[in-house]
């Protein structure tokens, strides 16, 4: 799979873009604030419908504009789409497939598909549970896009959840103002059984690839595992992110239901206390091993890097093994300044196989030469083909 033609209309600090791009390595080349991660981010937003920098999208529509539009042609093989996406300031968002109106705009997902990294997956590594969260949940949409779905009815139902909680805050556990919690509860522990379950079978499937990647991008030859540490399993008196080692293991999905409505029910008088929901997914965290110790507060910088790059390698690996489509696109965001010159390497070779690798970069001279087979400058949001 590779982008052939990408299109911009007040997208970001795009007022207008047409922009080819080739397959195989596409390097967008301009000091930083011109609009080289804008690009990027157009691109990975068309696959995924978020932002690998913000949450929501206003913030991709240009400054004193009502919409911005992303027009992405794609191809693999004889096959070609054409994605079309309306961002609205007021108003719902649209989009279109091969110039049909869809229904919703999720349809788009799984058209194409793409893994992005850049300085703030560091994050996955270093900081909190949501960082964690949001990678595995968002490869899983790309992955099972019905899933996307399912995510949002399950926010649908915490909210509601929470709201009641909130508004009966220190009512006695069996009040008659409390019989709607059970018919949320029912909803709250089948969309979350099932999102607890998808992770956990995705944690499985990105174990080989993940200590493949790892192994062929660090120095010290550790094996990376990952964990599932559940609300299910931890004490319903100590929050989770406390560090409470509990972790979730090979449990189907009504094993998870069924750990789910015993713990509702212990927590419940502690909920109407707090009027917060206090067990599901949203709630669990993915812990990230390196050899016996967990990754976070105990490996180095480099090895932070290392495990984060493997893990959005390990995407790639995975998405191209389970897609119909190809490779998926691999974008490599403003990294290889952040990398020592070893691994700056071993990251040039991983990728350069790839159908198709979009890499922006402040200085060339950061980049591997190997990686610098169609290049284009961008300044102020205008891109120049330069060679290629």
């Amino acid at each position: 799979m590779h982008i052939k033609h990408l299109s911009l209309s007040n997208f970001r600090n795009y007022s207008t873009l047409e922009l080819a791009l080739s397959p195989g390595v596409n390097l967008l080349v301009g000091r930083n604030g011109q609009g080289k991660t804008n690009l990027a981010e157009a691109i990975f937003y068309s696959a995924t419908l978020a932002s690998h920098r913000v949450s929501g999208y206003l913030p991709l529509i240009k400054h004193h504009e009502d919409k911005a539009v992303i027009r992405l042609l794609a191809g693999f093989e004889d096959r070609e789409n054409l994605i079309e996406l309306e961002l609205n300031l007021v108003g719902a968002n649209r989009a279109r497939i091969n110039r049909s109106e869809t229904s919703r705009v999720r349809d788009v997902l799984g058209l194409v598909n793409a893994v992005i990294f850049s300085p703030e997956d560091l994050d996955i590594v270093k900081r909190d549970p949501a960082q964690r969260r949001a990678f595995i949940d968002d490869l899983l949409i790309q992955m099972t896009p019905r899933l996307a779905g399912v995510f949002s009815d399950y926010d649908r139902v915490l909210r509601q959840r929470n709201t009641l909680l909130k508004t009966s805050r220190n009512l006695p556990s069996n009040s008659p103002g409390l019989d709607t919690l059970a018919a949320w509860d029912d909803s709250l522990v089948k969309l979350g059984a099932e999102i607890i379950s998808f992770r956990q079978e995705l944690i499985h499937k990105l174990s080989a690839p993940l200590l493949s990647a790892y192994q062929a991008i660090a120095d010290e030859k550790n094996n990376p595992t990952i964990k599932y540490r559940s609300s299910l399993t931890a004490n319903p008196l100590v929050d989770i992110e406390t560090g409470e080692e509990d972790f979730l293991v090979n449990v189907d999905r009504t094993q998870i239901e069924s750990l789910f409505r015993q713990k509702l029910s212990l927590v419940k008088p502690k909920e109407l206390e707090r009027g917060i929901s206090l067990v599901g997914p949203h709630r669990d965290d993915l812990v990230l091993f390196l050899g016996e110790f967990p990754a976070k507060g105990f490996v180095s910088h480099g090895e932070s890097w290392s495990y984060a790059l493997a893990l959005k390698l390990a995407s790639a690996e995975l998405l191209k093994a389970e897609s119909r489509a190809g490779d998926p696109i691999l974008i490599l965001d403003d990294v290889f300044a952040e990398l020592d010159s070893t691994r700056r390497s071993r990251l040039a070779e991983l990728v350069s196989d790839n159908e198709q690798v979009i890499i922006t970069a402040a200085v060339p001279e950061d980049v591997p030469m190997s990686l610098h087979a169609h290049r284009m400058a961008v300044t102020g949001g205008t891109v120049e083909v330069q060679n290629g």
